[in-house]
């Protein structure tokens, strides 16, 4: 059983124009060199054209992928997002207990999780750990250097 594929909207909109660019420009690009590589002769031992077929099998199977992901997906209505708790959509600030340092992450669902521009999976530790709290509150997230305290100092709609 697929889990569900929770997105936000421009999530939602972003996987669409994927898909539209990998079913267009991409498979133009894959049948030109399909079809430059035919030109170079005898197929059965012609590399370029083994690699632009599998190239092309590889498209497919994405394409595929993510068209399921699209219909499956459940979208996340903004104007639904609690103000006052942690939910997926929201952006959320944090202070480090520890130091004092602060960071705003906001939660997503997994398909749209991009850490390195503070885009948390609400599956990841700091996910899991904020979801459902509200402001002022002291979360615990375990990581392998030990267990860090997360106070939380803001909550937004994204």
């Amino acid at each position: 059983m697929e889990k569900d594929v929770i997105l936000t909207q421009t999530g939602y909109e972003k996987l669409k124009a994927t898909i539209s660019e990998l079913e267009t420009v991409k498979r133009r690009e894959v049948a030109e060199r399909i079809k430059a590589a035919r030109e170079f002769g005898d197929i059965s031992e012609n590399s370029e054209y083994d690699d632009a077929k599998n190239e092309q099998a590889l498209l497919e199977t994405r394409i595929l992928r993510l068209k399921e992901q699209l219909r499956g997906a459940r979208v996340i209505d903004t104007s639904d997002i609690p103000k006052d708790v942690v939910s997926i959509g929201s952006k959320v600030k944090v202070k480090y207990v520890d130091d004092g340092e602060t960071d705003e992450y906001e939660i997503v669902g997994s398909a749209e999780a991009d850490p390195a521009n503070n885009r948390l999976s609400n599956e990841s530790p700091v996910g899991q750990a904020v979801l459902g709290h509200k402001k002022g509150e002291v979360v615990e997230v375990a990581a392998p250097s030990g267990s860090i305290k997360l106070q939380i100092v803001s909550i937004k709609a994204a």
